[in-house]
């Protein structure tokens, strides 16, 4: 039986080396920040054992240290058959350069995963903080199919998302025909042109923060148009329907490639108290009618909306990121690309659940590490 993650990895016949590469061995390319003298453990040991302990719900580096320490009782953790500490573990997750972390997380989950369309959206960590005091903003890519997450900008608290989110399309590499799928926020002109230079497709929500071209959407003629897609459903008490319309956008809408606006109609009953509201949903897409169907063009906003449900929940709730008190020069960051890392493993062995992924991860230390080193 291997004695550690590491020889796991070849025990599995997964080759150490890159390309092609294995997680652990991409983890063996992050620099090592510390002085050489006296370092016990390989960087690349404690990095899979943070992954490991996070794959399995640890939200903290004190949880990290205990289900290290769990972990050892039943097969190493390292080589030299030693448990990475508390003190070890916290030095290591702070002083490791979180850019380069979180390039080579992401790179490996790019290469794990095909998807044409990707969500582009931005949450605030709020209980971490920067080693300057001050707070933590992360925009992530999101697979719309399997809701892995394929990139993460951090955003400067004196910025916004709008300037990074060419930056974030740069860590995506070739976007030919990809559609990326945003909030009103990105509904900017040079981000649709920055898109179709990249030959990649949009679907943008238009709301009153982009005011001339919300009213020049919304004043294009609907009323005698027909609904094009109905989608049905039940959840959270009430009963949602959702009718879209698509038609071609006219030239004086003024959006660099838009081809179709869109209403999206979304009905909300009540069932116990009979009450309903209804209100319009305006978005924008380079997608044509032969690219995009209506039902297609649906599923894509819908898509989007899902990041909430599929990260963002599930890193508040699962991972209770927003009270997290990690906040140690670059402890914030790295702990926020590993919950992200595994929620994607969790997302690529077929987990609809996290929570309940993480809880049985939990239970079974050899769980955890086979899910880090079996893709």
């Amino acid at each position: 039986m291997p004695s550690s993650l590491i020889d796991a990895v070849a025990a599995a016949g997964i080759p150490t080396d890159t390309p092609p590469s294995s997680l652990v061995s991409a983890l063996a390319t992050i620099p090592d920040p510390r002085d050489p003298r006296g370092v016990r453990y390989p960087l690349a040991e404690v990095l899979a054992v943070l992954a490991c302990a996070v794959i399995a719900g640890s939200r903290s580096f004190t949880m990290i240290a205990e289900w290290a320490l769990d972990a050892a009782r039943s097969r190493p953790v390292t080589t030299s058959g030693q448990v990475p500490v508390l003190s070890t573990i916290h030095r290591i997750a702070t002083l490791v350069d979180a850019d380069t972390v979180e390039q080579t997380l992401h790179t490996w989950i790019r290469t794990q995963v095909k998807t044409e369309a990707i969500a582009i959206d931005g949450k605030e960590v709020r209980g971490a903080k920067n080693a300057d005091g001050s707070r933590v903003f992360l925009m992530a890519a999101v697979t719309h199919d399997t809701g892995c997450v394929i990139g993460q900008e951090a955003i400067g608290e004196k910025t916004n998302e709008i300037p990074h989110f060419p930056l974030l399309l740069d860590q995506l590499g070739d976007l030919t025909g990809k559609i990326i799928t945003a909030d009103a926020l990105h509904t900017q002109h040079t981000h649709a042109t920055t898109l179709g230079d990249r030959g990649a497709h949009y679907v943008f929500t238009v709301k009153r923060n982009q005011p001339t071209l919300h009213d020049r959407i919304a004043s294009q003629t609907w009323a005698p148009l027909p609904v094009q897609h109905t989608v049905r459903e039940k959840a959270h008490g009430r009963i949602t329907t959702w009718s879209i319309t698509c038609q071609p956008a006219q030239p004086w809408v003024g959006f660099p490639g838009a081809a179709q606006t869109i209403r999206l109609t979304r009905d909300h009953t009540n069932p116990r108290t009979g009450t309903t509201s209804r209100e319009h949903v305006y978005a924008i897409t380079s997608l044509t009618a032969r690219d995009a169907t209506p039902e297609r063009v649906a599923a894509l906003i819908r898509g989007h909306w899902c990041i909430e449900n599929r990260l963002h929940w599930v890193r508040d709730v699962t991972y209770d990121e927003d009270r997290s008190q990690i906040r140690t020069r670059n402890g914030p960051r790295t702990m926020a690309a590993l919950r992200n890392l595994a929620i994607s493993i969790h997302r690529l062995h077929g987990a609809t659940n996290i929570a309940k992924a993480t809880r049985t991860a939990m239970r079974d230390p050899e769980l955890a590490r086979q899910l880090l080193t079996r893709l």
